[in-house]
């Protein structure tokens, strides 16, 4: 039996009543504890999102090169990823394994295509933690500004080197509640993203009570940032977009726990959609109701960092703004904590199978707290050093941070895509009695194939305003999203080429005992 071909007609999870099954066949040795519920992987899901955390930190990107018609970005991208979030849910029931991506690419392409989107993603996820940390900066400041602890913040790096400051500080926190095993992780996740939704769902109703103007004048007001556009206004949308873009992933974290889930070929599916249907519902009437609630929609604060912080203090009052922008906080330290995690999983997962160097060291599983230290520390210490990158190097810091969300989007179409390609050689066949798209399968995976490398190349345009906004002009600033992913693709993948692939395997502390390597009692 091999890991990459399944058993039986319906998979690894098909008739299986023990949550272990799959993972045995997959040629894996249940070491993780199982311990998380329903909620507990909805939750990882919600905060990976994170709707305040994305919202709060893009807001004024989106307004600031689409005006507030910018909205429709929202459910476009929705039905996009909701594409993507479908096909997840059917390997998510046949593969719930740690390391979602990873697993999921290596299933439907091999191991190749699944190393090299592991790899994309976990590059992506160090980074994609270090840039949700510095959200603190942007909202701690606000509510007081004691917060300031680098200078005034009127220094040319008072603010760049605060962030690194109160970034560093969240990203040993959650290193720490990580390396403390998933129990701790979950607990705080969950309670965290329970006041994130009441949060989300008071903010609301207190926009919603303030509203000024109605949605036909919000939802068709350009801007003027038609002019001067090639494409017209819908090339100031595609670039608005990237707000939204950038805020919409990370739902397959819901499925990255499944080692450490109950019944996870059932719960994980279903965790996926609702976090991205839930994200979706409150995201879109949070920033639909802050466009039709705020005093002035031309204020020039509201095309500033800090765009929907402005609306929330001018529109509802310091005091119930400020409470609001507490859970703002609150939303983005459990943002940092899933981020944080599934990425843990990740490298666990790569190092498992010898696909990193020091693989026994990445993969060992600590036998108190039931989870993978060394990679919990190893992601935290890389995660800060790429903040240090942010004090004398903002715009640098900038270029990396947007070209890790095209890195994410990529490793996505590497499952994707070799998905398809199963699906047209009818080699695909979803986990009987479980989630499934039935006849929908084909029409869902072209429609997420193509989402996934539309949404790439427009997250990768060369333009000025988001690869080399200020400071002086540099063409590997503007052509940072092709190099950059060139360089770390490249190289990743030649270093898996021609060193770590001929030690590729399943560690043997890892392997599962199946019944035909039982010793034959003597007789």
């Amino acid at each position: 039996m091999t890991a990459t071909e399944p058993t039986g007609p319906g998979g690894p999870s098909a008739g299986s009543g023990h949550d272990d099954d799959s993972l045995t066949e997959l040629g894996y040795r249940p070491e993780l504890k199982r311990t998380l519920g329903n909620f507990h992987t909805f939750a990882a899901g919600v905060s990976y999102i994170s709707i305040l955390t994305g919202t709060f930190q893009l807001f004024y990107l989106g307004v600031s090169f689409g005006g507030p018609a910018y909205w429709w970005s929202w459910p476009m991208v929705f039905v996009g990823q909701l594409m993507v979030a479908l096909c997840f849910c059917e390997l998510a029931a046949r593969y719930p394994v740690a390391g979602s991506i990873y697993n999921w690419g290596k299933q439907m392409g091999g191991p190749h295509v699944g190393w090299l989107g592991g790899w994309m993603m976990m590059t992506a996820t160090m980074v994609t933690l270090s840039a949700t940390a510095l959200a603190y900066q942007v909202t701690l400041p606000q509510i007081d500004e004691t917060f300031q602890f680098v200078g005034d913040g009127s220094g040319q790096t008072d603010q760049a080197a605060n962030a690194v400051l109160l970034g560093s500080v969240l990203i040993l926190f959650t290193t720490l509640v990580n390396a403390f095993g998933v129990k701790l992780m979950a607990q705080i996740n969950s309670s965290g993203v329970f006041i994130e939704l009441i949060a989300a769902i008071v903010l609301v109703v207190l926009l919603a009570a303030h509203i000024t103007r109605g949605p036909n004048t919000v939802l068709t007001d350009t801007d003027g940032l038609a002019q001067g556009q090639t494409w017209g206004y819908f090339g100031a949308f595609l670039t608005a977009s990237l707000a939204s873009a950038y805020v919409m992933y990370g739902f397959d974290t819901a499925s990255s726990l499944g080692e450490e889930s109950h019944n996870p070929s059932r719960n994980a599916p279903h965790a996926i959609l609702r976090a991205l249907v839930a994200s979706f519902i409150l995201g879109g009437f949070i920033l639909l109701f802050a466009l039709m609630a705020v005093p002035n929609l031309g204020a020039k604060e509201l095309r500033d960092i800090g765009g929907l912080q402005y609306v929330v203090l001018e529109t509802l009052g310091s005091t119930i703004g400020e409470i609001v922008l507490w859970c703002v906080v609150i939303a983005i330290t459990v943002c940092v904590l899933a981020v944080h995690a599934a990425g843990i999983r990740l490298m666990f997962a790569m190092a498992r199978d010898n696909n990193l160097p020091a693989g026994t060291h990445l993969a060992r599983v600590s036998p108190r707290f039931k989870t993978p230290v060394v990679p919990a520390i190893v992601i935290g210490v890389v995660g800060v050093l790429i903040l240090v990158i942010n004090i004398d190097q903002p715009q640098i810091f900038s270029v990396i941070t947007s070209i890790a969300i095209i890195m994410i989007y990529l490793a996505y179409l590497l499952v994707t895509l070799p998905m398809l390609v199963k699906r047209l050689r009818r080699r695909w066949k979803p986990a009987e009695g479980f989630f499934s798209l039935g006849r929908f399968g084909l029409p869902v995976n072209v429609l997420a194939v193509l989402w996934g490398a539309g949404m790439i190349i427009n997250l990768a345009w060369p333009r000025t305003e988001i690869y080399n906004a200020t400071g002086p002009q540099h063409w590997y600033l503007r052509w940072g999203a092709f190099l950059f992913v060139g360089i770390v693709a490249g190289a990743g993948f030649a270093y898996y080429w021609f060193v770590q692939r001929h030690r590729t395997g399943v560690l043997d502390e890892h392997k599962a005992e199946l019944l035909g390597d039982q010793p034959t009692p003597s007789s």
